[in-house]
């Protein structure tokens, strides 16, 4: 999939462009039914198919005190948008100047971009542009007068109740993995750049890839069963959430430590994707590094037999 940051960069041969806009968190089943309408469109109009997304939450920007912790990394969702098979993805920079754009401008700088935009398709709850002023409505308006179609979607229902992600956010908190896996339309998934942690994994036999994952929602503490795919090799994977009571100087800093059975390798910098699995046990403090070692011994034996 095409990875593109402005819209005059996209080369459409003149084809007629169908828009999916959205922010996407989690790309759960909701977000995916806007994006496969979208690719349906341009395969039925021989056209383009694109996801219109934003490289940090609009909250990051307008509400900084309210920002959700988000379920997917950015390089996470961006693969899991390219997944479903839109042509192109346009990643705007949601910046200052870019949030004070009127919603009408927002639009008609789209058409004068893109070219000729066949259609554009949203959730029906979907807001934009400049203090939320923008919804379906004024899609729909300026629609009828610039030549394209709108599909304002109803959310998708799991269960009876709505598929968003303020719920499964709230069902990875609370540590329901089955219950954000359903909404997500695939297993859920922990990813983060691997950063330069201090090595105590390392010291006791065991060592970790620690993932940075400022910003996300993630599941209670503990001890979890897990994969990974690294280079074409899957990888069981020992996944400590806490704060690392037995050997931390500081225990309010949250860290998450993936262990890979039998890697060997280098995996700093690299984004590491961690599909959970199993809660093995609650995160604890142990009276000396000895006994914490043996209990990871325990873990990772677990995890073996869970292959």
């Amino acid at each position: 999939m095409n990875i593109i940051r402005t819209a005059n960069e996209l080369k459409v041969d003149g084809k007629k462009v169908c828009l999916a806009i959205g922010f996407f968190d989690g790309v759960h089943l909701g977000h995916q039914q806007i994006i496969r309408q979208t690719i349906t469109d341009a395969r039925q109009h021989n056209g383009v198919a694109i996801a219109l997304t934003f490289d940090r939450h609009p909250n990051t920007v307008v509400a900084p005190d309210k920002v959700p912790p988000l379920v997917y990394s950015l390089p996470q969702k961006l693969r899991a948008i390219g997944s479903l098979g839109a042509d192109a993805l346009l990643l705007i920079p949601f910046d200052k100047a870019f949030s004070e754009q009127a919603a009408e401008d927002f639009v008609r700088n789209l058409v004068r971009d893109l070219g000729k935009i066949h259609s554009i398709c949203v959730g029906a709850d979907f807001v934009f542009g400049h203090k939320r002023a923008g919804d379906v409505t004024l899609l729909k308006k300026l629609g009828a007068e610039l030549r394209f179609n709108v599909h304002g979607l109803a959310a998708v229902a799991l269960d009876g109740k709505t598929v968003s992600s303020t719920r499964i956010r709230k069902a990875i908190q609370q540590g329901d993995i089955d219950a954000a896996s359903q909404m997500l339309g695939r297993p859920y998934a922990i990813a983060g750049k691997v950063a330069a942690g201090d090595r105590i994994g390392q010291r006791l036999g065991f060592p970790t890839a620690n993932l940075d994952v400022s910003g996300r929602a993630l599941p209670p503490n503990g001890v979890y069963a897990g994969c990974t795919k690294w280079k074409g090799s899957f990888y069981p994977v020992a996944l400590n959430i806490g704060t690392r009571p037995t050997v931390a100087k500081d225990t309010r800093e949250l860290r998450v430590e993936a262990h890979l059975l039998d890697f060997k390798g280098d995996l700093y910098d690299e984004e590491l994707e961690v599909e959970l699995g199993e809660k093995l046990r609650d995160e604890c403090r142990f009276d000396s590094p000895v006994e914490l070692q043996n209990q990871i011994a325990m873990d990772v034996a677990k995890v073996r037999d869970n292959i």
